[in-house]
């Protein structure tokens, strides 16, 4: 109810200092999109900068090598570990056994995340990155600016969900 009433009165004064106040409290964090432009306020265009999107995207793709490289190092050890006691004892099997099968799926899914922001480089050399990869429109630069490796813009994103 109060902030009902407090959003109903920022509509009323926007210029007074207690819309800047209740625009600062009500900040929308995630989406660094402050609450003036949640209820009204005309909003601002947002700019990319690709070269930053690149850089950003660069220094993932090293990061995930890195830790790709950290992953086949712990696999072949618990692989190792496994085949020099064949016998062992049951419940440190088991845990060897779950501990590399937890190495393998984080294996794939850096893989994966290593594909994805491949792909985007990719596109950057091909000069389409920004396009969506199903309609060819832009896509939302919000959108790259959360996730440089986007290659679906949200609607068609959301349809391939459905």
């Amino acid at each position: 109810m109060r902030l009902a009433l407090a959003l109903k009165a920022v509509e009323v004064v926007e210029e007074s200092p207690v819309y800047s106040l209740l625009d600062e409290l009500l900040w929308c964090g995630k989406s660094e999109t402050p609450i003036s432009s949640v209820i009204g306020r005309q909003e601002e265009e947002v700019t990319v900068d690709f070269n930053l999107l690149r850089s950003r995207l660069e220094s993932e793709r090293k990061h995930l090598i890195e830790e790709l490289e950290q992953l086949k190092a712990s696999i072949r050890q618990a692989r190792e570990q496994r085949e020099g006691d064949p016998v062992g004892k049951w419940g440190e099997g088991a845990m060897e056994s779950l501990e590399l099968d937890k190495c393998l799926a984080l294996e794939k899914q850096t893989i994966d995340r290593l594909s994805e922001v491949e792909q985007a480089l990719k596109k950057f050399e091909q000069g389409t990155y920004g396009l969506c990869d199903a309609c060819g429109q832009p896509i939302d630069p919000a959108r790259l600016e959360a996730l440089p490796q986007a290659s679906l813009c949200l609607s068609c994103k959301a349809q391939m969900e459905r």
